[in-house]
């Protein structure tokens, strides 16, 4: 496993139903926390991964510490837990099969 790698399973409380209930995190701690890869999970099931969380971002924001989630720096809606790197890569690869399959039942 990766030391330089943190996975943030992030729950976030809300009734936006357009938005996903769990964001997981796959977080370069050597890189000033930047986000690698990221997986949006919504109430209805789906899921969608995500290659490059800054794609189309303004600024850079680092993803913050486990422990400032928990304490509710960022809202009290959300908490965190750490999660394994394989349940990371089961979860983003379902997310990509997922996308393609909408992909192509769209065509």
């Amino acid at each position: 496993m990766n030391q330089s790698l943190e996975y943030l399973k992030v729950s976030w409380s809300h009734s936006y139903p357009d938005e996903p209930e769990l964001i997981f995190y796959e977080v370069d701690l050597a890189h000033d926390r930047q986000c690698l890869r990221s997986i949006e999970l919504f109430a209805d099931g789906s899921i969608k991964s995500i290659n490059n969380l800054y794609e189309q971002a303004i600024e850079i924001t680092p993803i913050p510490a486990l422990n400032e989630i928990n304490q509710g720096i960022w809202g009290e809606e959300l908490t965190a837990t750490t999660i394994s790197q394989e349940e990371f890569n089961s979860l983003f690869a379902q997310g990509q099969l997922s996308t393609q399959a909408k992909a192509h039942s769209q065509a």
